[in-house]
């Protein structure tokens, strides 16, 4: 895949996963991982690209000892979603053109 493509799609998994509650990094990268291969080293910077983007929130609580973020959707990364989704739905028509010009 793409890389740049592969980045996007990441990127809405990240938010996807956190569409229902509240999450944190651990939780995702399991959400995540059956579906796409995602690491730790990979989601961490998407998911500074998003805050810094507004499309997420973060807050800092101790859990167990440790000091955890855990991660928001906001509208705006909402609306990112939908936006993709409906890129996404552009995108499959023109690859059933390509199938279809490919199998003539």
């Amino acid at each position: 895949m793409d890389v740049q493509l592969k980045r996007g799609v990441l990127e809405i998994c990240v938010l996807s996963a956190m569409l229902n509650k509240e999450t944190y990094g651990y939780e995702m990268i399991k959400a995540i991982s059956p579906v796409v291969e995602i690491s730790e080293s990979t989601l961490y910077p998407i998911l500074r690209r998003l805050e810094s983007g507004k499309f997420v929130t973060v807050r800092s609580a101790e859990h167990n000892g440790r000091l955890m973020k855990y991660y928001s959707i906001t509208p705006r990364g909402r609306e990112r979603i939908e936006e993709f989704l409906s890129d996404w739905k552009d995108i499959l028509k023109i690859c059933e053109f390509i199938d279809g010009e490919l199998k003539k």
